[in-house]
């Protein structure tokens, strides 16, 4: 496979840092919400998106978080093995900034934590599995107020709270900026 010019790559997320240029040159790429690109499942970073979630920050009516198709198959693996599943992004350092997987309901929210979407999974024959929560820390969602998260799967070891941690993979977020579409102006509450 070839290297993607670094202008056009999407970056890795960065604990608590607002999306943008990295140590690397690797920076992100601006995605209009509702752009042909957008609804073809490819942002102009090149991030392919094989499952969308739906909205659920009030207000909002575009995506803001996708799942690549190996993203979702390591999903369907998990689970296959382990049930209903749901994410936590939070911020912070190490494993911190990374998205951990859980099984649905075993990770805590609460008024410190904002729903961002709920992504509906099928299985391979299309059956429907059922849905999995993205949650992110309301101190994370302001600092990535106008970034898109897709959630890739990549080789390496997961963090060791998260549920692909044995499998020999991990759960990647990556970053596109987005004009996000907001209805009647309504925050996160």
């Amino acid at each position: 496979m070839g290297e993607q010019p670094a202008q056009d790559r999407p970056s890795d997320t960065a604990a608590m840092s607002p999306p943008g240029p990295d140590a690397r040159g690797i920076g992100t790429a601006a995605v209009g919400v509702g752009s042909a690109a957008e609804r073809d499942g490819v942002g102009r970073g090149g991030i392919e998106v094989a499952l969308e979630a739906t909205p659920a920050v009030p207000g909002e009516n575009a995506s803001r978080v996708g799942f690549t198709a190996a993203a979702v198959e390591l999903l369907r693996e998990l689970w296959g093995t382990h049930g209903p599943l749901m994410f936590h992004q939070s911020g912070g350092c190490c494993d911190g900034s990374a998205p951990m997987c859980f099984p649905a309901g075993e990770f805590r929210t609460g008024s410190s934590d904002v729903l961002l979407g709920v992504a509906r999974l099928t299985a391979s024959d299309s059956s429907a599995l059922g849905p999995v929560e993205f949650w992110i820390s309301a101190e994370q969602f302001e600092v990535w107020r106008r970034t898109r998260l897709v959630i890739d799967a990549v080789p390496g070891r997961g963090s060791g709270f998260s549920m692909e941690s044995p499998t020999g993979k991990r759960f990647l977020t990556r970053s596109e900026l987005c004009a996000v579409a907001r209805g009647t102006g309504a925050t996160p509450g």
